[in-house]
């Protein structure tokens, strides 16, 4: 640990934070559905594992009633290994980072291989399909109790700012994770990961931290500083490449045709509209999938990881029938299709002419 840690530490041993965090923990802790109370008995690895992979780049609030409605639906972690991935897919839409849904239903059939039960310590749970280190080290502290470094992006900002980890990210998680593992406790360590993670999106926030209502203040490198806002400290962002592309809208009697995309690949597996191609390189440049009068309905715009993309939505009101594999959804019930983001945002706009046009 460098000099910033040391000054932690010297006003208050790792021990003495982690007590003073789990005491604001035992009071404050936040109401979810995916979570057992301070003091009682510790969820199922199947509720926590589900969380914690839905959690993964998406906020509390959005997750919650997809969380519900996955648990109602599939109760049990042998229930959805049972499930039709496709099915599995469209209750996931919206979600976003849809790989997430695939590794879930193989994650899920490798678990009910093993007779229901995930291992129970963060090596074994690295084994199993999409889990990865912090997925891992979460579900072995909150469901099994184990003694581990739980780092999302809540507990990074602390732990910088605890420290005054100055160095840019992605560096710094290094040092990052070596300052965490300090002050991680041997006991009570799925309730230390979860006040941290609380501790990050309750008073310790992205902006304007309220470090009056701060139970590790006083411990706070960053705010001895005097702007623990600084940290973490980011490395500039490089502006998104933008692509272009299109897709089709082919109505027929009042239901409009939707395609299943390739299992692999962006948005893989999910039902949407057909396209040109822009997933493939920077411009779609593919035809349309069928001849005729096809008129211009606007264009939506939809951020990636690595790109921004500009699509134009193409309609046509045909009585012919596309070729290829593909289903006629009725219009009316085009909010149940499970479409993703993008392809939601497509369909609101074809609506919204359709509306006009009437």
């Amino acid at each position: 640990m460098d000099a910033s840690s040391t000054t932690v530490l010297a006003t208050g041993s790792a021990t003495g934070i982690a007590r003073r965090l789990l005491d604001w923990y035992d009071e404050h802790a936040r109401d979810l559905p995916w979570r057992a109370r301070p003091g009682a008995a510790a969820p199922g690895p199947y509720r926590v594992w589900l969380s914690e992979v839905m959690l993964q780049q998406t906020t509390v609030q959005a997750v919650r009633p997809y969380f519900e409605h996955f648990t109602a639906r599939w109760p049990t972690v042998e229930a959805l290994a049972a499930a039709d991935e496709g099915e599995v897919m469209a209750a996931w839409a919206g979600l976003g980072y849809y790989a997430r849904a695939r590794n879930l239903v193989a994650c899920a059939r490798e678990v009910a291989a093993r007779g229901g039960s995930f291992p129970d310590n963060e090596d074994g749970l690295r084994k199993l399909p999409g889990i990865g280190a912090y997925t891992a080290a979460a579900v072995a502290a909150i469901a099994f109790g184990r003694r581990a470094v739980v780092i999302d992006a809540n507990v990074e900002r602390v732990v910088s700012r605890l420290f005054a980890i100055s160095d840019p990210l992605p560096g710094a998680r290094s040092a990052i994770r070596e300052a965490a593992d300090a002050i991680t406790p041997d006991e009570r360590a799925g309730d230390f990961a979860q006040a941290m993670m609380d501790l990050g999106s309750g008073p310790c926030t992205a902006r304007d931290p309220a470090c009056l209502l701060c139970p590790l203040s006083q411990h706070c490198a960053g705010r001895a500083e005097g702007d623990p806002a600084r940290f973490p400290v980011k490395a500039p962002k490089r502006a998104k490449p933008v692509r272009q592309g299109r897709c089709f809208w082919i109505e027929r009697d009042g239901a409009v045709w939707l395609v299943r995309r390739p299992g692999k690949g962006m948005l893989g597996g999910m039902r949407a509209f057909p396209d040109d191609g822009w997933h493939a390189g920077e411009d779609g440049s593919g035809e349309p999938p069928l001849p005729g009068d096809w008129q211009p309905a606007g264009r939506v715009q939809h951020g990636f990881t690595h790109f921004a993309l500009e699509l134009a939505l193409m309609t046509l009101h045909t009585r012919a029938q596309p070729e290829g594999d593909g289903e006629w959804w009725p219009v009316a019930d085009i909010g149940n299709a499970g479409l993703p983001t993008l392809f939601a945002k497509a369909a609101r706009l074809a609506l919204s002419q359709r509306e006009e046009m009437a």
